[in-house]
């Protein structure tokens, strides 16, 4: 009888694992289907990426002397998050390009991390091609999972800055964190491993997490901050993971970004 438990459990547990492997894409990327609307400010830009996917973003072009920022969002937002945490930058005269991403609102394809790389990659070439800006006066911003694309970019291109709002070491260590009983670097695919690449980025780097952020941790800011020793590391009491659309944040932002000259 006990081995019969025991069976039951072990094959139970697996059940779970399968489950959690095989529904991971839709977990990781919640992509809000919504269509297409232009917020005020911005107009409809479109970009081809290298596997050949036409991808449609949100651009506001920058005030003479401004940088451009080339925001990554959440996996579970869209423009019009986007577009709230940027608010005060953009009011400031800042270019924003809002990218989204292969499979969210109207765009085709499926997320993945290499393909939000590619993704990202589009948007900062047709910034140089489309807009003559060159990638020195483009600063990377990424919200949470956009952390991961923002990170990758930055350590391809010679940029003006990296910005990391609530995001994280690795996407396997999130999992970990929230499900202890899970071999998380086992079953996820897709790594984002933001911790191990820092060091190769040789812009300046802004870190801002909120000490209230229970979907990830503040510890996993601090964690950064040890990988990129120079980073300016900005902890915000009374803020969870929503901080990136708050005035405190976003003035924090402006704050950094007035001083990179």
């Amino acid at each position: 009888m006990l081995f019969g438990i025991g069976l039951g459990l072990v094959l139970g547990y697996g059940g779970v694992l399968g489950a959690l492997y095989l529904s991971q894409s839709s977990l990781i990327y919640p992509a809000p289907q919504l269509g297409v609307r232009v917020l005020q400010g911005y107009h409809e830009v479109r970009y081809t990426t290298a596997d050949g996917l036409t991808l449609t973003a949100l651009y506001r072009a920058p005030s003479p002397g401004k940088y451009t920022l080339l925001f990554f969002h959440g996996n579970g937002d869209s423009w019009e998050g986007a577009a709230a945490a940027n608010r005060l930058p953009a009011e400031a005269g800042f270019g924003v390009l809002l990218v989204e991403y292969r499979g969210y609102g109207s765009n085709p394809g499926k997320p993945s991390e290499q393909g939000l790389y590619a993704d990202g990659r589009a948007a900062l070439a047709w910034l140089k091609s489309e807009q003559g800006i060159d990638p020195g006066q483009i600063v990377l911003i990424g919200n949470s999972l956009g952390s991961g694309t923002a990170t990758q970019l930055a350590t391809e291109t010679r940029v003006a800055g990296l910005v990391i709002i609530s995001g994280f070491t690795n996407l396997p260590q999130v999992v970990a964190d929230k499900l202890p009983w899970v071999p998380a670097r086992l079953l996820t695919r897709d790594s984002y491993n933001n911790q191990a690449k820092l060091s190769s980025v040789r812009a300046p780097v802004l870190l801002l997490h909120g000490l209230g952020d229970t979907m990830i941790g503040p510890d996993h800011a601090r964690a950064l901050a040890r990988a990129k020793p120079d980073a300016r590391l900005v902890l915000v009491p009374g803020f969870g993971h929503e901080l990136a659309y708050s005035d405190t944040s976003q003035i924090a932002l402006l704050g950094w970004l007035n001083r990179l000259r």
